[in-house]
């Protein structure tokens, strides 16, 4: 679906700039993602940034497969693949954004629901 997106959106010109993140928000931060398997910071910005919203999104909503995740699962999730599958920075920034939030609590409040 990243090829699906860009292709959507490329002739959209005020959405030029976000365009690679599209594209390569499935690569990862050790470099084993696709399509082009570019790693770490080679990784547009934009990108690091959409595979850790995709990723919590995939995560906690309900899928025709599976149930949805409990938020603070999916933030320790995201938090034990920083450094392999995310950025490590934007990973520990996100967590504790979600720390802030009280997500990372199982009784905590739920801000995405």
């Amino acid at each position: 679906h990243p090829q699906v997106g860009y292709d959507i959106l490329r002739d959209i010109p005020p959405l030029a700039d976000v365009l690679p993140g599209v594209l390569h928000h499935h690569e990862r931060w050790d470099g084993r993602g696709y399509p082009d398997g570019v790693a770490g910071e080679d990784i547009y910005l934009p990108a690091r940034i959409f595979s850790i919203i995709d990723t919590f999104d995939a995560m906690t909503t309900d899928r025709p497969y599976r149930a949805a995740m409990p938020v603070h699962a999916a933030v320790e999730e995201i938090d034990a693949m920083g450094g392999t599958q995310f950025d490590p920075y934007l990973a520990t920034e996100f967590v504790a954004m979600c720390e802030e939030r009280g997500v990372t609590d199982p009784e905590g409040l739920d801000f995405v629901r």
